[in-house]
């Protein structure tokens, strides 16, 4: 077995999965070259994703109807924290946004220094090519959030994320949508966890852009913050 998959037996990504079927196989093949647990919780989808995720090597759950994103990463949490020598534990997507490298570093982060969590961040470096839009979204969320829970992020909504069995332990994810983001961060003040944040690459494909994604995103994040 390879040293780095070796030395990752302890972690597991759990990776929510809402008619990915395009891509999804090719993520999860390489994700695994790095990690090789890995969870996807299928949220309803009406395409080829289960077989595709399956494909690939990953563990798969299933809801039987869409629950939401926050709904699928509590599935996955709960799941993953009841395997035998689990440790770490990484949110990451299923449409190829998120590096695997990203993740490795987040990871070996929590592996040598005191912190809970680890949040990946687009606005610590200049390797995100995010639009005008999206940016203005993503800071409108971070001074909500700080405000709202005094917990100092730069990018309050990457689904990026690991952390060790206590953050496992203290998330309780009940915001089954969007606002579940939100969620994490107001418990990462409660529980008073130990955070840092990593700067991350998050491509933005054409494949992602052609669902509408980022502007949707930035749409329901909008609406999370001024409607909930």
């Amino acid at each position: 077995m390879d040293d780095t998959i070796s030395r990752n037996a302890d972690t597991w990504l759990i990776i929510p999965l809402y008619n990915e079927a395009t891509v999804v196989k090719e993520v999860i093949v390489e994700a695994r070259s790095t990690f090789r647990n890995v969870v996807c919780v299928d949220d309803g989808s009406s395409d080829d994703s289960v077989a595709e995720a399956l494909a690939g090597g990953a563990v798969v759950l299933r809801h039987p109807i869409n629950l939401g994103q926050g709904a699928a990463l509590q599935t996955g949490i709960e799941f993953a924290r009841a395997q035998p020598g689990a440790e770490y534990f990484v949110t990451f997507d299923s449409d190829g946004q998120h590096q695997v490298s990203d993740a490795l570093a987040m990871v070996q982060r929590l592996r040598t220094e005191p912190y809970d969590i680890i949040v990946g961040s687009r606005f610590l470096d200049g390797r995100t090519n995010a639009s005008a839009l999206k940016k203005f979204v993503l800071r409108l969320a971070v001074l909500f959030e700080r405000m709202s829970t005094g917990v100092r992020l730069t990018d309050a909504h990457n689904g990026l994320r690991a952390f060790n069995r206590v953050a496992a332990g203290k998330l309780r994810i009940r915001q089954n949508r969007m606002a579940h983001a939100s969620e994490i961060v107001a418990q990462i003040g409660e529980h008073k966890l130990r955070y840092a944040e990593q700067p991350v690459h998050i491509v933005y494909t054409d494949y992602s852009r052609s669902k509408g994604q980022s502007l949707w995103n930035s749409v329901n994040i909008l609406s999370e913050l001024f409607i909930k």
